[in-house]
């Protein structure tokens, strides 16, 4: 199931970039067939990212750690720096998108009386069952989606190279700047550097707006 979630999580990522190159005037994703839910071509693209890789994180830290991607035209993001500025923020738009239905869905479970806050919140319980049998594999389905779709946005949000965060200063930036800063920030080395600061603080960052997320879900509840 994490697995699924990730697939269906990246899937939307990467097609919700593609769409608004598409929208933005480039449409070097769209003629891959990437603007789709479909993930095959996504994984086509990127098969050790979105099948090899998630599976070996699976087996080792016992959830999906990958990467996948949508191309675009560098000619026309160094005409249009705001256009792939919103590029970049279509990702994690997407997967903020899938954390909100996800909240909603548990929000009418709690008020259908299926669902309530749990005793003890983690990364696989953001919700549990009043019954059992499918109400839990439900409870069990949305917590994982909540809290997957969370790390995505956050992660991808971090204003660091080669990360979504990173695409999206262009908009508090001059034309000039941003053209200047994305020829700086596409350099290999520069990426490397990022990943790993992102990888080494993202823990301490997570934490806190996790535990914020499900105090909004839950108010009043206390969660620390």
């Amino acid at each position: 199931m994490w697995y699924a979630a990730f697939i269906f999580a990246t899937t939307l990522h990467e097609a919700a970039h593609a769409l608004a190159a598409m929208r933005g005037g480039d449409t070097t994703a769209y003629e891959i067939g990437q603007v789709t839910i479909d993930p095959i071509p996504h994984i086509r693209r990127e098969p050790v990212g979105m099948v090899v890789l998630p599976i070996i994180a699976l087996a080792i830290i016992g959830w999906p750690f990958g990467y996948a991607s949508a191309p675009y035209n560098i000619a026309w993001a160094e005409r249009h720096p705001r256009r792939a500025a919103w590029m970049a923020l279509a990702g994690p738009a997407a997967n903020f998108g899938l954390v909100l239905i996800c909240a909603g869905a548990i929000r009418i479970g709690v008020l259908a009386g299926v669902f309530h806050a749990p005793e003890s919140a983690h990364f696989t319980q953001v919700v549990a069952a009043v019954g059992g049998g499918a109400w839990d594999a439900a409870a069990f389905i949305v917590s994982i989606f909540f809290t997957l779709n969370l790390i995505l946005f956050l992660f991808n949000l971090l204003p660091l190279p080669p990360l979504d965060g990173s695409g999206a200063l262009a908009l508090f930036l001059s034309d000039d700047a941003a053209r200047r800063f994305r020829e700086f920030s596409s350099r290999p080395m520069f990426g490397f550097i990022g990943l790993l600061i992102a990888w080494r603080f993202f823990g301490s960052l997570f934490e806190p707006v996790f535990t914020l997320a499900l105090n909004l879900l839950y108010p009043g509840s206390g969660y620390s």
